[in-house]
């Protein structure tokens, strides 16, 4: 009987003798052992980054209605009902244009958002928490670090290496995130509607430099970021599904709107409707914004333009116990975690209100406050055998104000 021919078990790639139990991947022209095929998916994967070569398997987003949206964002965000139903329109319209076949005779355009509100309104916690929702990646940048190429300074392009270590360097995913332009009005150009005859290089230069991200186009992103290492090699990112959401304070935007509506003198507009100089941000049109100073092109960029309203008492009071991740709840949690029970009196969440709205920090000042009171607190009782503990208006009022006026005491 004749014998069995002996398996070649040598490696065409490196011609090394694999080992009987050793793994050996055999085809009709040859064999290749476990660590070639090692380097070959190491090699096949460098090469895919690269060349912006995208796997047929498209990212998916979790599409979610705009009800659906704006009830998830109420679970978070505070007030602001006109903003979080617009945001939550723009974002399902951008999302469903991502979803659109390509053979479609109708091409719908993108919808940047920019939104417009006093510091500490809720700007930021909103983009972040629309990301979160959809489950998308998301990175902030903040606008007045940007200056012109050839300057000191960061590019535009830095914003998109944020987003795709975000997605971890996975370019398909990366082109379906959202980007948080915080301050931008910022780079707003230092004459308003008169162009700068001297350089300015994080103005309106930058403002230039922005529009093929807004707009959407194939841009060359350094993965390390910068311009320390030029000879570095480029990975390309089509702007065109990113997303992109800016915001800024825009002090005095409220004085154009006014000039635009004619409300100086007697606080009615020509058509004689009533109008709440209160809250004048709540009439901006892009008209107002380029008239601020950014570029007509920058303003056409961003076609969904909303405000955040000013937070009363009512609302800082609700930020801080409402939301799941409410201040309070934070600190509760904090304490029980050393198996203490810690309460805050209504005259106490009052104080602390009060204090953010003097200082006028909006909700972003509720959390230094409550630090400021707490620390004391926090130092001490996890080494005490107390289990339960309420902070009263007193205790809440002499270690604000200790914590203020400490300097004076050294």
């Amino acid at each position: 009987m004749a014998k069995t021919p002996k398996q070649d078990r040598t490696c065409c790639l490196c011609g090394m003798q694999i080992p009987n139990g050793e793994f050996l991947l055999t085809g009709a022209q040859g064999s290749v052992c476990g660590n070639c095929l090692h380097i070959a998916n190491d090699f096949l994967r460098d090469y895919e980054q690269h060349n912006n070569i995208r796997n047929n398997k498209d990212f998916k987003v979790k599409l979610i209605k705009p009800h659906d949206i704006k009830a998830k964002l109420d679970d978070y965000v505070i007030g602001q009902e006109e903003a979080k139903k617009v945001i939550s329109v723009a974002v399902y319209n951008h999302y469903k244009r991502i979803m659109q076949p390509d053979n479609d005779e109708v091409d719908i355009e993108k919808s940047n958002i920019l939104m417009i509100g006093e510091t500490g309104t809720g700007k930021t916690l909103l983009a972040r928490t629309i990301a979160k929702l959809l489950d998308v990646p998301f990175c902030i940048a903040d606008a007045t670090v940007f200056t012109e190429a050839g300057y000191v300074g960061e590019d535009v392009e830095s914003i998109l290496s944020r987003l795709l270590q975000a997605a971890d360097y996975d370019v398909a995913k990366a082109e379906r995130g959202i980007v948080f332009i915080d301050e931008i009005d910022k780079i707003a150009r230092k004459g308003a509607d008169n162009p700068s005859i001297t350089r300015d290089v994080s103005g309106e230069g930058v403002q230039q430099s922005l529009l093929k991200l807004l707009e959407g186009s194939m841009v060359n992103v350094p993965p390390e970021g910068g311009r320390k290492h030029p000879e570095q090699e480029f990975i390309h990112i089509d702007t065109k599904n990113i997303l992109f959401i800016a915001s800024g304070a825009f002090n005095n935007l409220e004085r154009i709107i006014s000039e635009r509506m004619n409300t100086n003198a007697i606080g009615y507009n020509k058509k004689n409707h009533a109008i709440d100089k209160s809250n004048m941000l709540q009439y901006v049109s892009a008209q107002d914004v380029k008239q601020f100073g950014l570029i007509p092109e920058l303003c056409g960029r961003f076609p969904v333009i909303t405000s955040l309203n000013p937070l009363d008492a009512t609302a800082l009071k609700q930020i801080l116990t409402q939301p799941k991740n409410a201040l309070v709840k934070q600190y509760t949690k904090l304490f029980k975690m050393d198996g203490i029970d810690l309460s805050f009196s209504e005259e106490t969440l009052d104080y602390i209100v009060q204090k953010a709205i003097e200082l006028k920090l909006g909700a972003r000042g509720l959390r230094a406050i409550v630090e400021k009171i707490m620390t004391d607190a926090m130092y001490d009782f996890p080494s005490l055998d107390q289990h339960k503990i309420e902070v009263t208006a007193d205790y809440a009022k002499e270690h604000f104000e200790r914590s203020i006026f400490s300097f004076l005491d050294k």
